[in-house]
C-alpha cells in the first residue's frame, strides 16, 4: 500500500511539475509528459518497473478510442470512406510493404517482416490527436487528413490483430549488436510473457476464428443490448450511475478483449461506435472525459519512464538510426500521398511531420505477436525501444512543423477587388454575424446599402442568397471612394479585426468630419480605441445580447417584468455614461490594470451604478404606491 501511495505521488508531481512548465515554453502536454517520465524512471530513478502501471495506464488509450468512437456515427463512417480508403488505406499499405522490405533486406523471414511492417505502419492516436487539439490544428486541411489516416489505422488494429497469429510459422531471425544475423528458436511458450487468455494454446485460425466472434458479439450486444440497459440505469434517477455504467462497458468490454490477449481499445473503439446513434451518447462522453484526461497522461509518461536507457546506451547507433529511419521512412511516403491528394503546403508538411511516428497501438500489437511466437524477445525489445524513441521526438517534429510551415507557406495569390456599380445612403463594411443583420434590416426598411468584404467566400454565399455585396480591402481608401463615401451618410464599421476597424474608422472620419459612423466593437478597450478615432455610435457585438439575458435573468428571481425592463435600461444608460468617462481616461501605452486614475473612476461608477438602480427602482415603487 505505501508503495503504492509512493509511485502515484511521483507520478503526479513529476506531471504537476513537467507539463505546465514544458506548454508554458510551447512544447505542449505530451512532450511534458514524456519528459517527466524520462526524469523519474531513467534518471532519478524513482521508478524502476512500469509494466504494471503501463497496464493501468493504457486505460487511457482505450477510454480516448472510447471517446472518438462515441463521436463516429456509422453513417459518418460510411460518409468518410474515400478519405478512410484513399488516405489511410495508402498509408497502411505504402508503410506496411516498405518497411516489410525493409526488414526483408535485413535478414528477417517474410512473416516476422510482415509483423514489423503493420506494427510500424500505425501512428500515435493519442499524441497526433492530442497535439492538434491543444495547437488548434484539428480543422486544418492538414488536421482533416491526419484524423482521417489516424481513424483507418484504429479500425485496421482489428485486422492486424486477426492476421497476427496466422504469422506464427518458423524460426524467428534477430540482428546482433553488431550486425550480425542470427536465426534463434521461437520461444516456448514458457519463456514468454504470461497472460490469461482463452486463445492460449489455440492454432492461428482458431485464434482468429474467436476473435471474430468476440468482436461480432459486441457489436450485436451495443445494437440490441444498450437501449435498455440505459434505460434501467436512467429510471434510477442518480447520476452516479452513469458514471458507473460507462466504466463497466469501458473495464468490462477492455477486460474480455484482454482475455483474448487482443487489446482493449480495440473492444471499446467498436463499442463506442455502435452506441454512436445512442441517446445517451453525450452523457456517456462526459463521464469518461475525466477519467481519460488523467489515465492518458499517466499512459505518457510511463512510455518515458519505460525507455530503456541501458539498452539505448549498448547500441545508441543502430537504435537511433532504426527510429530516425522509422520517421524518415514514413514521412517520404506521407509526403508523396499528400501530393497525391493535393494537399495545401502547410497541410502536407502538418500531415507528413505529425505521423511520421510509430504508435501506441505498436507496444500492443508487439506483445500480442511475442505471445502469438511471431517475434523473438530480442527482436521484440528493440522495436518496443525504437516505438518509444519515435514517440518521444514527436513534439518535436511539431516544432519543426511550426518552423517548416512558417518557410514554405505559399501566400494567398491577390484576387481582384470586384467593380463598384451602384451606390447608396449607407456602406456596410464587413459581412459577418453582425454586418449581415444591420444590413437585412436596413434594406428591408427601404434602404440601399453598398456592401463591403475582403473575404470572397462570404460575398459569394451573401449573392447565393440574393444579396448583393462587393468583393475588396474596406480599409483602402479607393475601395472607399469607389463605394461613394463622399456622399454616404452613414458607414457601419463591422469588420472583424478590432485594428482593421480603428483604421477604417480613423480614415473615414479624416475624409467626411460629417459622416455618422456606426463601429462594432469587440470589448471596451477596443470602445476606447474606436472613441478616439471618431467613431460616433459604437456598439459592443455581446454587450446588447448580455444585456437582455440579465433582465430575463431577474424576471426569473423575482422582480416583475417592468421592474426588470427599468433595471435594463437604467444599466445601460449608465453603462454608456461609463465608457465615456473612462474613455477620457484610457491610455492606450499603459495597461488599464496599471492605470490607478481608472482603476479609482471604475470604482466610483461601479458604486454609482448599484445606487442608480436602487434610485429607479425605489421611484417606480412610489409611483405604483400613489
Amino acid at each position: 500500500m505505501e508503495s503504492m501511495l509512493f509511485q502515484a505521488s511521483v507520478f503526479l508531481a513529476a506531471a504537476v511539475i513537467a507539463v505546465p512548465l514544458a506548454s508554458r515554453m510551447g512544447l505542449g502536454s505530451v512532450l511534458g509528459y514524456l519528459l517527466a517520465g524520462l526524469a523519474i524512471g531513467p534518471g532519478l530513478g524513482l521508478v524502476v518497473d512500469t509494466d504494471d502501471i503501463r497496464h493501468f495506464a493504457e486505460f487511457g488509450v482505450v477510454m480516448m478510442l472510447f471517446i472518438i468512437g462515441l463521436e463516429l456515427e456509422p453513417r459518418a463512417l460510411w460518409d468518410m470512406r474515400h478519405r478512410l480508403l484513399g488516405l489511410g488505406g495508402l498509408q497502411i499499405v505504402g508503410t506496411t510493404a516498405a518497411f516489410t522490405l525493409g526488414a526483408m533486406a535485413m535478414g528477417q523471414p517474410w512473416h516476422t517482416a510482415l509483423a514489423i511492417g503493420l506494427i510500424l505502419s500505425l501512428s500515435s492516436t493519442a499524441i497526433v490527436l492530442q497535439t492538434l487539439s491543444e495547437k488548434g490544428l484539428m480543422q486544418t486541411s492538414g488536421g482533416r487528413a491526419s484524423f482521417s489516416v489516424l481513424l483507418t489505422q484504429d479500425i485496421a488494429v482489428i485486422p492486424m490483430l486477426v492476421v497476427m497469429p496466422l504469422l506464427a510459422i518458423g524460426p524467428a531471425v534477430t540482428l546482433s549488436a553488431d550486425g550480425s544475423i542470427q536465426r534463434t528458436a521461437v520461444p516456448h511458450a514458457d519463456d514468454v510473457h504470461q497472460t490469461m487468455s482463452l486463445v492460449e494454446g489455440l492454432p492461428g485460425w482458431g485464434a482468429a476464428l474467436v476473435t471474430l466472434g468476440v468482436i461480432l458479439a459486441i457489436i450485436l450486444a451495443g445494437i440490441y443490448g444498450a437501449r435498455p440497459l440505459f434505460r434501467y440505469i436512467h429510471s434510477a434517477r442518480l447520476p452516479e450511475m452513469f458514471t458507473a455504467i460507462a466504466l463497466l462497458i469501458v473495464i468490462g468490454i477492455g477486460f474480455l478483449m484482454m482475455l483474448l490477449g487482443l487489446s482493449p481499445a480495440l473492444g471499446t473503439f467498436l463499442a463506442g461506435v455502435v452506441l454512436a446513434n445512442s441517446e445517451f451518447r453525450h452523457e456517456l462522453e462526459s463521464d469518461i472525459a475525466p477519467f481519460k484526461g488523467l489515465l492518458l497522461g499517466l499512459f505518457f509518461i510511463t512510455v518515458g519512464a519505460g525507455i530503456d536507457v541501458d539498452r539505448l546506451l549498448m547500441e545508441p547507433v543502430s537504435i537511433l538510426t532504426l527510429a530516425i529511419g522509422v520517421i524518415v521512412t514514413k514521412g517520404i511516403i506521407l509526403y508523396g500521398i499528400g501530393r497525391l491528394f493535393q494537399l495545401s503546403s502547410r497541410g502536407q508538411w502538418l500531415f507528413t511531420l505529425g505521423l511520421a511516428q510509430a504508435g501506441e497501438f505498436g507496444f500492443v500489437l508487439i506483445s500480442y505477436a511475442r505471445q502469438q511466437k511471431v517475434l523473438a524477445d530480442a527482436l521484440s525489445d528493440r522495436l518496443l525501444l525504437v516505438v518509444a524513441i519515435s514517440m518521444l521526438i514527436t513534439p518535436l517534429l511539431f516544432l519543426i512543423f511550426e518552423w517548416v510551415s512558417k518557410k514554405v507557406e505559399v501566400p494567398r495569390e491577390t484576387v481582384e477587388a470586384d467593380t463598384i456599380d451602384t451606390d447608396g445612403p449607407v456602406i456596410i463594411a464587413g459581412i459577418g454575424r453582425f454586418g449581415q443583420i444591420v444590413n437585412r434590416l436596413v434594406q428591408n426598411s427601404g434602404f440601399r446599402t453598398v456592401v463591403l468584404d475582403h473575404d470572397m467566400q462570404t460575398i459569394q454565399l451573401m449573392r447565393r442568397f440574393g444579396y448583393k455585396g462587393f468583393f475588396g480591402d474596406p480599409t483602402r481608401p479607393e475601395l472607399l471612394h469607389a463605394a461613394g463615401i463622399e456622399n454616404a451618410q452613414v458607414l457601419v464599421a463591422a469588420l472583424d479585426d478590432p485594428k482593421a476597424t480603428v483604421k477604417l474608422v480613423s480614415y473615414a472620419r479624416r475624409l467626411r468630419p460629417d459622416l455618422h459612423i456606426v463601429a462594432r466593437a469587440h470589448d471596451r478597450t477596443h470602445v476606447f480605441a474606436l472613441y478616439q478615432a471618431g467613431a460616433n455610435d459604437i456598439v459592443r457585438e455581446m454587450f446588447d445580447s448580455s444585456l437582455r439575458a440579465g433582465r430575463y435573468v431577474l424576471e426569473n428571481v423575482g422582480m416583475s417584468e417592468y421592474e426588470a425592463a427599468i433595471a435594463e435600461e437604467t444599466f445601460y444608460h449608465h453603462d454608456r455614461h461609463t465608457i465615456r468617462e473612462l474613455a477620457l481616461l484610457w491610455d492606450p501605452t499603459i495597461p488599464p490594470a496599471e492605470n490607478d486614475a481608472y482603476i479609482q473612476r471604475a470604482q466610483e461608477l461601479e458604486k454609482e451604478l448599484e445606487t442608480a438602480l436602487f434610485t429607479a427602482l425605489e421611484e417606480r415603487g412610489k409611483k405604483e404606491m400613489a
